[in-house]
């Protein structure tokens, strides 16, 4: 039952992520297609990521994640950045054109916590909070 419950958390998480997405995809110059506008959302998922750690992340070359990243740079949504150690390593992340473009994708996840924390006590709240932090560090162990 467990596993059912956050199976269905997951899904529903996702399908208002993508509608929310794929909402604001629109055919006109300059904006994302579906594809740009996910390689986008990686990027900014991992933070200033290398072009390779992009690359494997996605499980693609990294040629093919270098034009990905190069075609979202001449729309203005990612850039470019010398890595602070080796100069040679360049780092991307998602310029603030991307995080306009995104605005408010989480505030449905915000909107249900306040729901959450109006419903339930302190007490619940917080081995609400322990048990979804343990989910989250074994998640990032199958990473």
């Amino acid at each position: 039952m467990l596993y059912d419950e956050v199976v269905s958390l997951y899904e529903k998480s996702r399908l208002v992520h993508y509608r929310k997405l794929f909402g604001r995809i629109r055919e006109k110059e300059g904006s994302l297609s579906a594809t740009e506008a996910f390689a986008a959302d990686v990027i900014s998922l991992l933070g200033n990521p290398t072009i390779k750690q992009f690359s494997d992340c996605l499980g693609i070359s990294q040629p093919n994640a270098t034009y990905k990243i190069n075609n979202l740079i001449a729309k203005g949504y990612i850039e470019k950045l010398p890595s602070d150690g080796d100069k040679r390593e360049t780092r991307v992340h998602a310029c603030n054109k991307y995080f306009a473009y995104c605005g408010g994708q989480n505030d449905f996840i915000a909107d249900a916590v306040r729901r959450l924390e109006a419903e339930c006590s302190q007490e619940e709240l917080e081995v609400f909070e322990k048990m979804i932090k343990k989910l989250s560090e074994s998640v990032e162990k199958e990473d």
